[in-house]
């Protein structure tokens, strides 16, 4: 008898020929869609990355023109200012730079320099140039000839330029000086540096005048592109495979592959270039492939699973899997009804536990009070101790001027109280503009009697000008007589002890106390509650955390470190006031 075969059964090689020819079919269809589609994104999402390279040059082309323009009108002011010319014709330049120092801060320009007639600098926001002779300078001898405002690109020895524009003073229809004004360009690099793209600006010559990268600044545009590191073999091959699966790039920048765009500035003949890398296309041109190639991978296994001969196999191996997932959803239902128990369990430990942190803040507010209201009775203590001693010398008036500063301290113990409760609370409604320096002159005054009880060398640095912050007048100057007391406590052994208070007043407002004595042993919890190296009775341990909680609440931070040589830094950073109105327009 002859037996016949089905057209399915399996070959001797393994799988049916129809399982072949379906699996080549897929394979086939699944590389020409991914072909395709690699083309068709990439068109795609390099137009739309050139797209938003083009408007953020028309931004950078925008503000840089707007800064040109409003500088070039600031000669043109400066010359025609009667106080320069009247300072020029009599030769006086007493106030002539704080005229100027005046002048760039209201403007908002790099720099204002006022030359007189010979190119000596008579006046300067920066003082260290007065006197010098720039006579054979361009912009000095172009501003003599012209008469008009003219620009001057300066190229610096540090490889960048300084963007001058100058213009002669006129008197009695000749030229009697030339102001010289710097505009600041850098700031635009500065900004351009934190972005992805790499941007450059060119003169009309094709010298790069402006760029993020340092190294390209003073070079011809072909020669700044040429500038890269020597690539290693293993980068050159995946630059390569890279350069093929996307579109021909417009350049080169390090090696790198990318956009170039391309905007005129309509200045000088200048021009501003974006060179944007291609990374961000591929990424996402992989992203979409990616997908593609799982959704194949899924619709090949699935064909797979159809088509194969072993599928009473699988559907064995389903049934044992619903067992397992039937035993393993009773394990389920006994754990959950385990962490529900362990839920409620939680609840309650939570209301404990609740409970025990009032009674603790309790505990801790108790002993804020005691601390912070132990400074001012120390003090009454001393000068009632002094007016007794003045009264029994027949000085009364002396004494009535102790017993004033008893009724001071007796009004800020009733502050003291009445601020208490701003501890436990973020902000406070006794915010007021308050001058730092008036701070630290009535905190040494609130310390004056354990000062003299001791000679201590305090040493101070203020600035001239007012320093204001928002702050609690009460609550910041306990905070500067905790940090005062520490320095005195940790001096106490010390053979000349002294003390320096720095304030100084740049983005922050920053107050310095720096001691000469023991240093810091535990920096890590030093700001924890109740942690002191004092012996007991001298401390509680609360003052620097109520001082670092009241520090934050200001808005600032309190920080400790050990100097150099030897003794403890303490530094309290504020933001200054005029910041905080300046980010709020």
């Amino acid at each position: 008898m002859r037996s016949e075969t089905s057209p399915l059964s399996s070959s001797p090689s393994g799988l049916p020929w129809r399982v072949k020819l379906v699996v080549g079919l897929l394979i086939l269809l699944a590389v020409g869609i991914v072909l395709v589609s690699n083309r068709l994104l990439t068109d795609r999402y390099t137009a739309d990355t050139r797209g938003r390279a083009e408007v953020r040059l028309a931004l950078y082309t925008g503000n840089l023109m707007a800064e040109l323009q409003r500088t070039s009108v600031v000669p043109l002011l400066l010359a025609a200012d009667p106080a320069l010319v009247q300072a020029l014709r009599d030769r006086n330049f007493s106030s002539t730079s704080a005229k100027l120092i005046a002048l760039q801060g209201q403007i908002g320009v790099a720099s204002i320099r006022l030359l007189d007639a010979d190119g000596r600098t008579v006046g300067a926001t920066n003082r260290n140039v007065l006197g010098t002779s720039q006579r054979n300078e361009t912009f000095f001898v172009a501003a003599q000839r012209n008469k008009e405002t003219v620009f001057t690109a300066l190229r610096r020895d540090t490889g960048g330029f300084d963007f001058l524009y100058s213009r002669a003073i006129m008197g009695d229809a000749k030229p009697i000086g030339v102001i010289v004004v710097s505009v600041d360009l850098m700031k635009y690099e500065r900004a351009w540096a934190g972005l992805q793209d790499a941007v450059m600006v060119t003169d009309s010559e094709g010298t790069v005048v402006l760029s993020t990268e340092p190294r390209w600044r003073g070079q011809k545009i072909e020669e700044a592109l040429a500038l890269r590191d020597p690539p290693s073999a293993i980068a050159r091959a995946l630059q390569a495979t890279a350069d093929w699966a996307q579109t021909p790039p417009d350049a080169y920048v390090s090696g790198e592959a990318v956009m170039k765009t391309e905007a005129r500035v309509p200045f000088r003949g200048w021009k501003l270039s974006t060179f944007t890398a291609y990374g961000s296309v591929r990424e996402q041109v992989n992203g979409i492939l990616a997908l593609e190639i799982m959704g194949f991978a899924i619709l090949m296994a699935f064909t797979f699973y159809i088509l194969s001969r072993r599928a009473w196999s699988r559907s064995l191996s389903f049934q044992r899997e619903s067992l397992e997932l039937r035993k393993l959803n009773a394990r389920l239902q006994r754990e959950i009804a385990e962490r529900e128990k362990v839920q409620k369990d939680l609840e309650v430990a939570e209301l404990t536990l609740a409970q025990s942190s009032k009674l603790a803040a309790l505990g801790e507010m108790s002993a804020a009070v005691s601390h912070e209201l132990n400074q001012p009775l120390a003090a009454m203590k001393t000068y009632l101790a002094g007016a007794r001693l003045l009264l029994q010398r027949k000085r009364p008036e002396e004494a009535l001027s102790s017993f004033q500063r008893i009724d001071d301290l007796i009004e800020r113990m009733g502050a003291i109280t009445r601020q208490l409760k701003s501890y436990a609370r973020k902000g406070g409604e006794a915010f007021e503009e308050v001058d730092l320096r008036a701070c630290v002159s009535a905190a040494l005054a609130m310390m004056e009697p354990q000062l003299k009880a001791r000679v201590v060398r305090i040493s101070r640095g203020m600035p001239r000008q007012p320093v204001m912050v928002m702050a609690d007048r009460i609550r910041l100057e306990q905070v500067i007589i905790n940090l005062l007391r520490n320095a005195l406590d940790a001096t106490k052994d010390v053979t000349s002890p002294q003390i320096d208070l720095l304030l100084s007043a740049g983005e922050t407002a920053t107050l310095t106390v720096r001691d000469n004595g023991h240093g810091i042993v535990d920096l890590e919890n030093l700001f924890e509650p109740f942690y002191t190296t004092k012996k007991p009775g001298e401390g509680v341990g609360l003052g620097l955390a109520i001082s670092s909680g009241i520090v934050t609440d200001l808005g600032g931070r309190l920080t400790a470190r050990n100097a150099e040589g030897g003794g403890a830094v303490f530094e309290m950073q504020l933001p200054i006031l005029g910041n905080r109105q300046e980010a709020a327009e």
